[in-house]
């Protein structure tokens, strides 16, 4: 008896959908089909960019590949004071610094994951001596994920831009 109930009150919710009794036409969707089409032919507007010989202007704060800056003599301007791999929010950075007869300290090994990167830019923010930068480079491909850790030598070889973290025009970013 309980079984009866329930099976009415469900009932009650489904709705029974008739079909047409005519013959569906599709003519009047194909007519508009066709009409979009002629619309685009008689007024084209330009959508494809041809990649490789067209690029688009990139913003002057656009984030990309790190750059290490580098003194005269070829030495990194870093002085392994650890505060880009503390800072760093997804800790795809690693340090080990070293330190010179002179007491000047120097990185013996910096890497950074562009994997885990998420271009933050807060290195560069937070670097004292304007060593690491974030670069304009955007077209990273590479056959292994291993080179995508990019160590010491492969930063300094970077000769891309540097990204303006913040535009010294617009100070509100506005």
């Amino acid at each position: 008896m309980a079984r009866r109930r329930k099976d009415k009150e469900m009932a009650a919710n489904v709705r029974l959908m008739k079909r047409p009794e005519r013959e569906a036409s599709y003519l009047r969707a194909t007519l508009k089909g066709v009409a979009l089409t002629f619309r685009h032919m008689v007024n084209p507007h330009k959508v494809t960019m041809q990649y490789p010989e067209e690029k688009w202007a990139l913003s002057p704060r656009w984030r990309g590949t790190h750059v290490m800056e580098q003194h005269e003599d070829g030495r990194p301007k870093c002085v392994a004071c650890g505060l880009c791999p503390a800072i760093c929010p997804a800790n795809c950075i690693r340090l080990v610094p070293g330190e010179d007869d002179q007491g000047n300290r120097y990185p013996v090994v910096y890497e950074i994951d562009e994997f885990r990167c998420i271009f933050c830019g807060m290195c560069q923010e937070v670097c004292p001596v304007e060593a690491i930068h974030v670069g304009q480079h955007y077209e990273n491909s590479e056959y292994t994920r291993d080179n995508f850790v990019y160590d010491l030598d492969r930063l300094m070889s970077q000769k891309q831009p540097s990204t303006l973290l913040w535009d010294p025009s617009d100070p509100a970013s506005e």
